[in-house]
């Protein structure tokens, strides 16, 4: 698959007299991470149920997988897997189990719906507990399960609603993996995220969601030179030493005390070599050198005006996502 995975064009959605989605812009390469950020409310869960065919948009055109999605809906589901942000794992049967029940939703003959679901357990390293009931499992083992059962249908498109909120750092650290694989193996990932430091890790574009709309887009590092604040510390041992490039560097931030000078860059290799060779035409060397550039909190917080939620208890997050949800039903 080439081009786009996913493009939208002036998305709109509305629930009563709020405006979720307010002329929302997407371009998503296939094969690629595409992260959406923003704070809760900010309407990630409903672009991902617009692009995914559960949510009728206002207005707006959409096609995904190369297929409209308001005249070919059912060839846009044939293409696309969906792991929402609360577990679709029936606790009461085993993995082996919920995995051959995703098995017959997509008609597959038995003996290779058994084959597949043997295969993708192995590949989640779940074979161990596939006998077991899945409310046994932990809460990483019932996301890898979420996601092997949304892989049985071989989708070329997957949307992962924030995957790994609520898991622990080496169950996060393990999901990632799973992502990157995926990737590797020509799956596209339409990920909504939180946690600042997935999408830096992960994503190879990422956006921005805020009041409805697509507040930036771009790389990490594009994003990141949006927001001022990058600057490249020196620091020095002799005094003397520091005296005489503060005065070859009149724009630095000067701290005697520290011994340090903090001169205004963009992190970029030119910036840095103009830094130095100004250093060395006054003969002075600093004793140690380290570039600062805002990272993806900060372009967060400058974008929204309110930092990303990682301290956020999971249940308010929850409850917030549960608010939404009961509007929407009410709205439909």
């Amino acid at each position: 698959m080439t081009g786009l995975a996913i493009a939208a064009s002036g998305l709109r959605k509305s629930y009563g007299d709020k405006t979720v989605l307010n002329g929302v812009d997407l371009a998503v390469p296939a094969g690629t991470v595409f992260a959406l950020l923003g704070p809760n409310g900010a309407g990630k869960t409903t672009a991902v149920k617009i692009l995914s065919t559960l949510v009728r948009p206002d207005a707006g055109q959409v096609s995904v997988g190369g297929h409209d999605l308001a005249t070919h809906p059912q060839q846009v589901r044939a293409a696309i897997g969906v792991t929402g942000q609360f577990s679709a794992v029936d606790g009461l049967i085993t993995g082996t189990e919920n995995m051959l029940l995703m098995a017959d939703l997509h008609h597959l003959p038995k003996a290779e719906g058994r084959k597949v679901a043997a295969e993708l357990l192995a590949r989640f390293d779940l074979t161990g507990a596939a006998d077991k009931p899945a409310s046994t499992y932990s809460g990483g083992m019932k996301r890898r399960l979420d996601i092997a059962m949304t892989l049985v249908g071989n989708p070329r498109i997957i949307f992962l609603d924030e995957p790994t909120t609520g898991l622990d750092p080496r169950s996060r650290h393990t999901m990632w993996q799973v992502i990157r694989q995926l990737v590797a193996d020509g799956t596209t990932v339409f990920l909504t995220t939180q946690y600042l430091e997935e999408a830096d890790e992960l994503a190879d574009r990422i956006a921005v969601l805020h009041g409805g709309t697509i507040a930036a887009e771009g790389t990490a590092a594009e994003l990141k030179r949006l927001v001022p604040g990058g600057h490249v510390r020196l620091r020095f041992t002799d005094p003397a030493t520091h005296r005489t490039a503060a005065a070859a560097l009149p724009e630095a931030a000067r701290d005697d005390d520290a011994l340090t000078l903090d001169v205004p860059s963009d992190g970029s290799q030119r910036a840095l070599r103009s830094v130095l060779d100004r250093l060395d035409a006054t003969g002075v060397e600093a004793d140690e050198l380290t570039v600062h550039t805002p990272d993806l909190d900060d372009v967060f917080f400058a974008l929204t005006g309110a930092p990303a939620l990682p301290a956020q208890s999971t249940a308010t997050a929850a409850q917030n996502t549960a608010d939404q949800t009961a509007a929407e039903e009410n709205a439909r």
